[in-house]
């Protein structure tokens, strides 16, 4: 499952993205529609990600966006209280540099993960230190990358673009930086010496 900025950093290249079976314990990327919503209610991720409304890839969302019976909005709606109000009772120990707490949004997708048993890929830290509080399976989005690397579900090439796409809009998070030389040493090499 793709948290917004997961969603936003790999859709643009890698197409089809969400709802196509790679590895072989065939992975499968979805989204929640609160993706889409925290897209459309932030005036500075609409201006930036202009491409996120156009038809080809607002299709493939409403087609692969998870659907939820009644039960499972109720269990969720439970699941994210107890995460929202574990990060409100306490949203200090989530803030660092240029760091917010994990918002509604984010307990609910970590919400989601605890209930359905899927792991959420997301760059932002505050969800990853949640996650680990609840015991609940995160990866960077590197990680998901060098998944689909390995699963030949993309090649060397498209990883290079993404790369240069994240840099070239300084949206690369820092694991992204280290992991461009470790988890990618084989495409980048290793780092220049300054």
């Amino acid at each position: 499952m793709l948290d917004t900025n997961a969603y936003l950093r790999l859709a643009k290249r890698i197409k089809p993205l969400l709802g196509k079976k790679f590895g072989q314990k065939e992975y499968v990327l979805t989204i929640l529609r609160d993706v889409e919503d925290e897209v459309h209610r932030n005036p500075r991720l609409r201006s930036r990600f202009p491409w996120f409304d156009a038809p080809d890839f607002s299709t493939e969302r409403l087609a692969k966006t998870i659907r939820l019976d009644q039960d499972e909005k109720d269990a969720l709606a439970a699941a994210t209280s107890v995460l929202r109000g574990f990060v409100l009772a306490d949203p200090d120990r989530f803030l660092g540099k240029q760091r917010s707490p994990p918002s509604v949004t984010d307990c609910k997708l970590l919400a989601f993960a605890q209930l359905r048993e899927v792991i959420v890929v997301t760059d932002d830290l505050p969800m990853h230190e949640l996650a680990e509080i609840f015991e609940i399976e995160v990866w960077h989005g590197h990680e998901l990358l060098k998944k689909m690397l390995s699963a030949k579900f993309i090649a060397n090439e498209l990883v290079r673009e993404i790369y240069d796409a994240l840099e070239n809009n300084g949206d690369t998070p820092a694991t992204w930086r280290v992991a461009r030389h470790t988890v990618f040493g084989r495409i980048f090499g290793p780092p220049a010496d300054n």
